[in-house]
């Protein structure tokens, strides 16, 4: 079985797959973090690899940018591939002065001004939210290895370069943590179909003080995060 974005035969794609959007931070991981690793994804220069962690099989694939992106590739994996368990790790613009460069956040919910949710014609909004069970197993694990992180609401925009460049101010004055561009559709698949999600970020830049990483260390450094989403397989 193939799709249209993803060349992986049925039973090559683990069901616990770790979703960062840059497909070079999907080969990070499994080249350093990964053993016998075997690469299933390749089209669109989307990088799919599956391997072991630990001795327990896990895949990473990149997603992209945007919710069309990842709503295209978190579908495939779950309806096409039969992933269970799915967890974004991914970057983010800090929103709040507390928030710091490299600080990691647990997405408890995601915020949006997409129209994604449309598609199911519900009689209200929906609150995309994270799996309970994959957010308290990743608090436990954080806070087993000392590492520190802040658990809350951010945002998915569809927007980055925003014609109103102060309208972020609203989303921080009602308590959301920061921004990034996939998680309200990696959790509305996830919650149509049945499935566990997570979205697990590392900041890497601030709105508030202006600071921000290299593409190199997007790339490389968010090693954290990458670990308490492998001890989540």
């Amino acid at each position: 079985m193939t799709t249209a974005h993803n060349q992986a035969k049925k039973g090559q794609i683990a069901e616990t797959i770790l979703l960062p959007g840059d497909p070079l931070r999907a080969k990070f991981i499994a080249e350093n973090f990964l053993e016998d690793v075997v690469e299933f994804n390749s089209v669109r220069n989307m990088l799919g690899y599956t391997g072991k962690y630990k001795g327990k099989e896990v895949s990473v694939m990149g997603t992209g940018m945007g919710m069309p992106s990842m709503g295209i590739y978190s579908y495939e994996l779950i309806h096409f591939y039969g992933v269970k368990n799915l967890i974004r790790v991914g970057s983010c613009g800090s929103y709040q002065d507390d928030v710091k460069i490299h600080d990691i956040i647990l997405a408890q919910g995601a915020c949006t001004n997409s129209n994604f949710a449309s598609q199911y014609e519900l009689p209200g909004t929906f609150s995309a939210i994270a799996s309970f069970e994959l957010l308290e197993k990743a608090k436990k694990i954080a806070d087993d290895k000392n590492y520190k992180v802040r658990v809350g609401n951010i945002l998915s925009s569809d927007i980055f370069y925003n014609d109103h460049p102060e309208v972020w101010k609203k989303w921080a004055d009602i308590g959301v943590l920061g921004v990034e561009m996939e998680a309200y559709a990696l959790y509305a698949n996830a919650a149509k179909a049945g499935v566990n999600a997570l979205t697990i970020l590392t900041v890497s830049d601030s709105l508030v003080s202006q600071e921000a990483t290299t593409p190199k260390e997007r790339e490389t450094t968010f090693t954290k995060m990458m670990e308490i989403a492998l001890e989540l397989a």
